[in-house]
C-alpha cells in the first residue's frame, strides 16, 4: 500500500512538472513572430476613449492589416473616470472596481462597458475586423480594494490579506504589491486574467514589472494566464529589464522591455542601441526583447510628454529607428495616431522588404558598435539571404563612411546588393560593402 502511494504521488508530481513544461512551451507559440500593433500611450496617455480606440482599429484594418499589423492595445488607467493629459491624476482619481476588487473600464470613456460587460464589446469590435485586442494593467492589487477589504474571487480571503506596501510603484500609486506566498495571491491574479479572457483579450502589457524586477509576481502572472486556457500574449514593462534575469524573463514572457520609454528624442535611441548589445542571444521565436513603442507620426495629442505634434525625429533618425527595431526583430507597437498618418510615416510602416526581414530574420548579431558606427546583420530564414544595417550614430554633422568586409558577412564575392528602403540595386560586391551615411542616418541592405 505504501509503495502504491509513493508511485501515485510520484505520478502526480511528474504530471505537474509536465504541465508546467508544456505551459512554458505553449506560450511561445502565441507570438512566433514579433507582435505588431498600435498602442494608445504615445498619443493619448491615460485618457484614451472608446471612439479613439475604434478609429485606430478602423484605420489599421483598412490600411495596415495586409502588412501584418494586428494588435490594438488600450494603455494605462482605462479604469479611471477623471484622468488627465500630461501625467496622471493622483489627487482625486475615481476608480471603477467590481465587487472582487478588479478594475473595470470607466463607462464615461468606454460607453460599451456599461452593465459590467467590461471590454467585451470593444474586443468584439476589434475582432470583427480581423484584428486582436490588448490592454495595459499595473502589477499588484488596487489600494481601493485593500481599503474596502473586497473578497478575492476563488479564495476565502480578502484583498487586505494579500498585499504589502513594500516595493510599491514609485511613479503611480494606484496599487500595492501582492505577496506571492500569501493564500489568495494566485487566486487574485487568476481572477483578473479569467475576466480578461472572458472579454476576449489577446494581449496584456503589465507595467512596473521589469524595473525593479518582480520575479514572484511575474510567476503569478504566467500561471494565471496559462490557467485561463486563452492564448494571451504577455508583455512586461518598463525597462531596463535587468540582464541577470534574462533566463527567467525569457521563460515567462513573450516580450520584455530593454529600456524605459522611448520618445522622439535621439538620445533615447543611443541608449537603446547600447543596452540592446546584451540581448541579441535572446531574440527567439515567441520571446522577444522589446525596444518599446514607435514614437512616430502624430503623437502626444493628450500624451504624457509635450504638446500635440509630429515626431521631432528627423527623417534620417526615423529611418534609423525603424531599421534598428526591425532588424533587431523587436515587437512593433506604433504610438502615433493612425487616422492622422502622413504619407512618409505610412511608408515606414508598409515597406514589404523591411517587414519581411522583421518577420523572417534570424541569427541577428551585432558586428560592431564603436566610434559612432554601428553594424547589425541577420539572415532570412526562408531564403538564406543576408541583411546588413549600418548606422551613423555620431553627432558629427559631416557624413561618415562605414565599411564591412565580406568576410564579416560570410558572403561570397559578386553577391548582389539592394538598398531596401529605396529598392535600388547597387550592383555586385567585391571585397566589402561600404556607404557614406549622414549624421544619425542609416543604410539597410539585402545581400542575395
Amino acid at each position: 500500500m505504501k509503495k502504491k502511494l509513493i508511485l501515485f504521488l510520484g505520478l502526480i508530481l511528474q504530471t505537474s512538472i509536465c504541465y508546467h513544461v508544456f505551459a512554458q512551451q505553449d506560450f511561445r507559440k502565441w507570438a512566433l513572430t514579433p507582435p505588431m500593433g498600435w498602442n494608445s500611450w504615445d498619443c493619448y496617455g491615460s485618457s484614451v476613449t472608446e471612439a479613439e480606440v475604434k478609429a485606430n482599429a478602423d484605420y489599421m484594418a483598412a490600411h495596415l492589416k495586409p502588412y501584418g499589423w494586428e494588435y490594438i492595445v488600450v494603455d494605462i488607467r482605462w479604469f479611471v473616470e477623471n484622468d488627465k493629459a500630461g501625467g496622471y491624476n493622483q489627487t482625486d482619481p475615481r476608480y471603477i472596481l467590481d465587487e472582487f476588487g478588479r478594475y473595470l473600464p470607466a463607462v464615461n470613456r468606454f460607453p460599451s462597458a456599461a452593465n459590467g460587460v467590461g471590454f467585451k464589446a470593444v474586443a468584439d469590435y476589434v475582432h470583427a475586423k480581423g484584428l486582436k485586442f490588448g490592454i495595459h494593467i499595473m502589477r499588484g492589487i488596487p489600494k481601493e480594494a485593500v481599503a474596502k477589504k473586497t473578497p478575492v474571487k476563488g479564495a476565502s480571503v480578502t484583498a487586505d490579506q494579500i498585499y504589502t506596501t513594500e516595493m510599491q510603484c514609485k511613479w503611480l500609486k494606484d496599487n500595492y504589491t501582492i505577496v506571492a506566498s500569501k493564500p489568495g495571491a494566485q487566486e487574485y491574479y487568476n481572477s483578473i486574467m479569467d475576466m480578461y479572457a472572458s472579454w476576449g483579450v489577446d494581449f496584456i502589457k503589465v507595467d512596473d514589472l521589469s524595473t525593479p524586477y518582480h520575479k514572484p509576481e511575474i510567476e503569478l502572472i504566467r500561471k494565471a494566464i496559462d490557467q485561463t486556457g486563452r492564448p494571451i500574449v504577455l508583455s512586461t514593462s518598463p525597462g531596463d529589464t535587468p540582464f541577470e534575469n534574462a533566463e527567467h524573463i525569457s521563460t515567462h514572457a513573450n516580450m520584455w522591455r530593454m529600456v524605459d520609454d522611448v520618445w522622439d528624442v535621439w538620445s533615447h535611441m543611443i541608449h537603446l542601441m547600447k543596452v540592446a548589445q546584451n540581448w541579441y542571444p535572446y531574440i527567439k521565436p515567441g520571446t522577444w526583447p522589446d525596444c518599446d513603442m514607435i514614437p512616430l507620426g502624430r503623437i502626444s495629442i493628450r500624451g504624457e510628454r509635450g504638446d500635440d505634434r509630429q515626431s521631432r525625429l528627423t527623417k534620417d533618425e526615423q529611418y534609423s529607428l525603424m531599421t534598428f527595431f526591425t532588424i533587431l526583430r523587436s515587437p512593433l507597437m506604433f504610438g502615433g495616431d493612425l487616422p492622422s498618418l502622413d504619407p512618409f510615416t505610412l511608408s515606414l510602416l508598409t515597406n514589404k522588404e523591411v517587414l519581411e526581414m522583421h518577420r523572417h530574420g534570424t541569427k541577428v548579431r551585432q558586428l560592431f558598435q564603436k566610434n559612432g558606427k554601428l553594424a547589425v546583420t541577420s539572415v532570412n530564414a526562408k531564403t538564406g539571404a543576408k541583411y546588413l544595417a549600418l548606422f551613423n550614430i555620431s553627432d558629427n554633422k559631416e557624413p561618415m563612411t562605414i565599411e564591412v568586409p565580406l568576410s564579416e558577412l560570410r558572403v561570397k564575392k559578386k553577391t548582389k546588393v539592394v538598398d531596401i528602403w529605396t529598392n535600388q540595386s547597387l550592383g555586385k560586391l567585391r571585397t566589402s560593402i561600404k556607404a557614406e551615411i549622414p549624421m544619425h542616418g542609416c543604410k539597410l541592405f539585402y545581400l542575395k
